[in-house]
């Protein structure tokens, strides 16, 4: 697998073989704090009702920052069915659960989450005083999951990558250039991945999605003892610097899923990261197939280490999700809609499994 992968690499750098001028960017990719912009996300969803009684269920936003996000509510309406909204622990989980019986004729339920989000940006050149992290959040936020273990492989991984760093920035400045270096986006990947990192290492296949390479840099940074966290969430509108890769460019957004990650650094609080988004930037920015050393794509390294733009929003930070009311095994993470009947649970990456379509519109705020 290792050497396949450096074949791929070596395909990836020679498919680029010039870098583009600097005349090629909309803007500089300096996100950075500005006004707020809102955004309506409308989730729809018509369960097939010849499988019998079914349940959906859809994520709420559930994430909010006073620097860059903030959910402004949620409503919704059914046909020939009832839905609840559901608080799941220990992450505080919104969901909605719609439930239709058999032999409805009409099952149909419209979700509408409001969101206000802005662009993000720490000055990691300026060591501040955040207020601690709470013992339960730095616990939380250094805990095993299922699919991100801290020990074995992924422990090994992490002592090499950090070994001699004293200062936990700069720890995460390795395991961040560690991803960005050593994994690459692959698009067979269904959806945005599993994210089952200690797989990914033992085998040495470290490509993916966002799902698999952002948690692939929390569980690293979780097992070198420093708190991080995935965001699961949906792109919301295109990018204003210029990256067709980086942005929700066409309605409706149904496949614009992704995460990010945050990593907590003592002298500045809640850092945004987002590696993964470097290697899509590298494997899908146009011309595609853009070399390590490009310019869009290095501007994006520098850029995803303590910055991010805000035309994304995130639903929750949850990991080994239980569905409230649900007969199957609880979930890796929940950023999909998700259905089930007697037939089974339906396939999340495939929205005409169970017919559902999202969509997003700028709003005032």
């Amino acid at each position: 697998m290792m050497e396949r992968r450096n074949v791929l690499k070596a395909g990836v750098a020679a498919a680029a073989t010039s870098l583009l001028p600097a005349s090629a960017f909309a803007a500089p990719f300096a996100p950075a704090p500005d006004k707020w912009r809102g955004y309506e996300i409308v989730t729809r969803i018509e369960p097939k009702q010849a499988r019998g009684a079914t349940r959906a269920w859809v994520p709420l936003p559930s994430i909010a920052a006073t620097d860059w996000i903030k959910p402004l509510g949620d409503d919704w309406k059914i046909a020939g069915g009832t839905a609840t909204a559901h608080r799941v622990a220990p992450y505080g989980v919104k969901i909605l659960m719609a439930e239709w019986g058999t032999g409805t004729e009409t099952s149909t339920v419209e979700v509408r989450s409001r969101v206000a989000t802005r662009d993000r940006a720490v000055d990691l050149t300026r060591p501040g005083a955040p207020a601690p992290l709470s013992a339960g959040q730095r616990a939380l936020n250094l805990a095993a999951t299922r699919l991100i273990p801290t020990d074995g492989i992924v422990k090994a991984t992490a002592d090499k990558i950090v070994a001699g760093a004293t200062r936990d920035v700069e720890k995460a400045q390795r395991i961040y250039d560690w991803i960005v270096v050593n994994t690459y986006r692959d698009p067979k990947v269904p959806g945005c991945g599993i994210g089952d990192i200690s797989f990914m290492l033992r085998t040495g296949n470290l490509g993916g999605k966002c799902a698999d390479l952002n948690a692939l840099f929390v569980g690293l940074a979780r097992a070198a003892g420093l708190p991080a966290r995935d965001l699961y969430g949906i792109r919301v509108a295109p990018s204003r610097f210029g990256y067709k890769s980086l942005g929700a460019n066409a309605e409706p957004i149904t496949t614009a899923q992704h995460c990010r990650a945050e990593i907590w650094l003592e002298q500045f609080g809640w850092v945004p990261v987002d590696p993964a988004d470097v290697r899509k930037v590298a494997l899908e920015e146009p011309p595609g197939h853009l070399a390590i050393d490009n310019a869009k794509v290095a501007a994006a390294r520098q850029t995803l280490f303590g910055a991010w733009e805000g035309n994304w929003i995130a639903y929750n930070d949850a990991h080994d999700v239980a569905l409230p009311g649900s007969a199957g095994p609880a979930l890796g993470f929940l950023m999909y809609p998700q259905a089930e009947s007697a037939a089974g649970r339906a396939d999340c990456f495939d929205a005409a499994d169970f017919s559902y379509t999202i969509e997003s519109r700028a709003i005032a705020i």
